[in-house]
């Protein structure tokens, strides 16, 4: 069989006004669980402590990556980045896919890479490149005729059971979820009086779900050693916290091993969701920063570097268990026994029902009912482009 070469790479945001249900998932209106007084880096200043919109989080907003082949089959993905993502893909990384075969996806990768590591190696770049990377992934599915798992290898079982993040754990309780993970709403410039409404939180939850339902906290890089120390000790002593993520900031790694040395045993620290590369994770690895590394597949560098990463934490003992990202880590997470369980994000506004999490973007975008889900068989990551969601191209080459 001739493999076809790659004719076109385009890259689209969504039109201006447009809101919620993107890849930008913080885009969201107002009274959304996910901007209510979630704990941030930036809440040490109390103008930006009640929203993180207020500070800019939903700015970047939705980008989606197109590829075609000459023979006409398309491959997309979705993920952050906006205008400034759409422009490295149009302006920089096209000149690596176009022409090349659609199996090159190695050799496009480390192009990529290395010709964007003088002003990327992390954050929007990594993100553009990731959105590149999960597109050839998708097309190669769709031209083979198969879905992506089977292309890394096949699915190692039936299906996929997993934990709920967001701000009604008894909610994702009755919903047959094996927990719930909660956004921490208070950080260390809230003091004494935040730090125990934290754990009076979780208290009540814990109440709520019985003391087998796992609950874990999510401080989104918003914590110091001190704090995230001392509330990781009494949450676990008052209500079994069974995780605490990203409760330093990313790059602070001697703080993330300090901390895994000092919670309680039993207790489980993780991190990931910000960091990006095999270098990066090797890093978390190898300083022993963490017990589950959280890889964003459309962050981190897409399913071909989320290989590399899944691999150094398999050879370590480390679980792999990848930040939302819906499909794009659904059909990674099926093939390896380090990834035994997902992440779902909560999209309802009110965190009490289940609803996909790029809704507007996506169609047949599955979601997991009882807790549980078997991966589509569909091409590609067996999802569509919602032609009904209007998108523009800011850039072009």
């Amino acid at each position: 069989m001739t493999v076809p070469s790659i004719k076109h790479i385009r890259a689209f945001v969504m039109q201006d006004g447009a809101e919620g249900g993107g890849a930008d998932y913080h885009d969201q209106t107002d009274g959304h669980w996910i901007d209510d007084h979630v704990a941030t880096p930036m809440a040490r200043y109390p103008a930006y402590r009640a929203s993180r919109k207020s500070f800019g989080l939903n700015l970047l907003g939705s980008l989606v990556v197109e590829i075609e082949a000459e023979e006409g089959t398309t491959g997309f993905a979705v993920t952050t980045g906006g205008e400034p993502g759409a422009w490295i893909v149009e302006k920089h990384l096209s000149r690596f896919v176009e022409g090349s075969r659609l199996t090159d996806i190695e050799r496009i990768w480390d192009q990529m890479y290395f010709s964007t590591i003088y002003y990327g190696r992390k954050g929007l770049v990594l993100n553009a490149i990731s959105g590149v990377d999960l597109a050839l992934w998708d097309l190669l599915g769709k031209w083979r005729g198969e879905p992506v798992y089977q292309l890394l290898g096949g699915p190692v079982r039936d299906e996929l059971i997993f934990y709920a993040t967001g701000a009604r754990p008894d909610a994702a309780q009755k919903l047959g979820f094996i927990g719930g993970k909660m956004p921490l709403h208070h950080g260390p410039a809230e003091g004494e009086e935040g730090l125990k409404k934290n754990l009076a939180l979780l208290a009540e939850m814990r109440a709520r779900v019985g003391p087998d339902f796992w609950l874990m906290y999510d401080g989104w890089m918003s914590l110091d050693l001190d704090y995230a120390t001392r509330l990781a000790s009494r949450a676990w002593d008052q209500s079994q916290l069974k995780w605490i993520e990203e409760p330093l900031p990313p790059d602070d790694y001697w703080g993330y091993a300090e901390l895994r040395r000092n919670v309680p045993r039993g207790q489980l620290v993780t991190t990931g969701e910000h960091e990006a590369t095999r270098w990066g994770f090797r890093l978390l690895l190898e300083m022993e920063c963490a017990d589950i590394i959280q890889p964003d597949v459309g962050w981190c560098g897409g399913i071909t570097e989320l290989i590399k990463i899944s691999a150094l934490a398999d050879a370590r003992g480390v679980l792999v268990v990848p930040h939302g990202s819906s499909v794009y880590s659904y059909h990674f997470v099926v093939t390896r026994h380090n990834s035994p369980f997902a992440e779902f994000i909560m999209m309802a506004p009110g965190a009490d029902v289940v609803t996909p999490m790029f809704a507007r973007l996506l169609l047949e975008e599955p979601v997991p009912q009882n807790g549980r889900m078997i991966v589509p068989d569909r091409p590609g990551f067996g999802v569509q482009l919602n032609p009904a969601c209007k998108l523009r191209r800011p850039y072009q080459h």
